[in-house]
């Protein structure tokens, strides 16, 4: 492994692939099981030992990393009753090649060290030294629904995003299957369907069909050519409340794109568009104070530019995930392939003065 980054791009797919195990199972098990947080966003017994998983396996092995991770564990240590549920789950949760979960460090060792692995995803971000942005389930709304969610990991440096890792259960392996409206609902993980993005930077972005024990064999994945901006597909967030979707219309329509819009949940539309499936992905701000999370846009940013793609906030100024755990400096989020992204953030910014 003589690449920069080899090891932790390794160590961070094994990591989300075996955290979409436990998420599946709870999906299948424990089906709609929430807990409420003081923003009111959605909460699963998947978050929580999903981010147990893969913090339990990033302090094995990059013990001196810091950990910006959603979730804490204050709500687990009053309520027994849903700790010992997720309890159950984390310590029966594992990769089934002895290999890959030896190099993840195994299992937690108790009950107590879970909350503890839980809570050590405190870290405030910024510009300097290595950083992981977690979002143990991204689109937990997507996930209770059957629909799409995406279990994200990125490694920050300096500020500058040098990992990313996706792993969307319910997208479908085949990366030539294009988007349709249906792509956001009603979706499984059943046969045929599970996926993991990964990139590290400057060595382009790659897919590989999720497995249940060692990695799956990698293919470089690209986005699509748009020849003809008015044939684009573009994504957008099935929640009005994350976006936009009135303006996103009227950018649609000046860029002479009848197609109606794939909302989908989560960063599953990053690695969508990244490999083609569709080709635009617009956030459009829904206020003014609002500020995106690290979590939820380091590994998909990162897929999208190693896949030929240009992602800006609308103003065209890069996400910049140096400032802490929020994108304070951007507003709006656009992916785009390069050759068109200019011409998008034209009509977004035309639409979004007219405001």
């Amino acid at each position: 492994m003589s690449n920069p980054y080899a090891q932790e791009l390794h160590i961070a797919l094994l990591a989300v692939q075996r955290a979409t195990l436990l998420t599946k199972r709870v999906f299948h098990e424990k089906a709609k099981g929430t807990a409420s947080k003081d923003d009111k966003s959605p909460v699963t017994i998947g978050d929580f030992g999903a981010q147990a998983l893969i913090i339990s396996a990033l302090r094995h092995n990059f013990p001196g990393d810091e950990i910006v991770a959603e979730e804490e564990a204050s709500a687990l240590r009053e309520n027994e009753g849903l700790r010992s549920q997720i309890w159950e789950l984390v310590k029966t949760t594992m990769l089934n090649d002895a290999s890959a979960e030896g190099q993840l460090g195994g299992g937690i060792k108790d009950e107590a060290a879970m909350l503890d692995i839980i809570d050590g995803g405190k870290s405030k971000g910024g510009a300097n030294g290595r950083i992981w942005a977690i979002d143990p389930i991204d689109g937990t709304k997507g996930f209770l629904r059957g629909g799409q969610y995406a279990v994200c990991l990125g490694l920050m440096v300096d500020g500058d995003v040098k990992v990313g890792v996706l792993g969307c259960p319910n997208l479908p392996v085949d990366d030539s299957v294009s988007l349709d409206t249906k792509a956001g609902v009603d979706q499984s993980d059943d046969e045929g369907k599970g996926v993991l993005f990964g990139a590290v930077q400057g060595q382009g972005a790659t897919s590989r069909p999720m497995n249940t024990g060692r990695l799956q064999e990698s293919k470089a994945i690209h986005m699509k050519r748009v020849e003809d901006i008015t044939q684009a597909t573009f994504c957008e967030s099935v929640e009005a409340g994350h976006s936009s979707q009135d303006d996103a219309a009227k950018i649609a329509q000046k860029l002479g794109i009848t197609k109606p819009s794939v909302r989908m949940d989560s960063q599953a539309k990053y690695g969508s568009i990244a490999r083609g499936a569709g080709d635009l992905y617009l956030r459009l701000p829904v206020r003014k104070d609002y500020q995106e999370k690290i979590w939820d846009h380091a590994a998909g940013d990162l897929i999208v530019r190693e896949s030929g793609g240009a992602v800006t906030d609308v103003e065209g100024s890069r996400l910049d995930f140096s400032v802490g755990r929020t994108l304070a400096e951007n507003k709006g989020v656009i992916a785009a392939p390069k050759a068109v992204h200019p011409e998008v953030l034209d009509a977004v910014k035309s639409v979004l003065t007219v405001k």
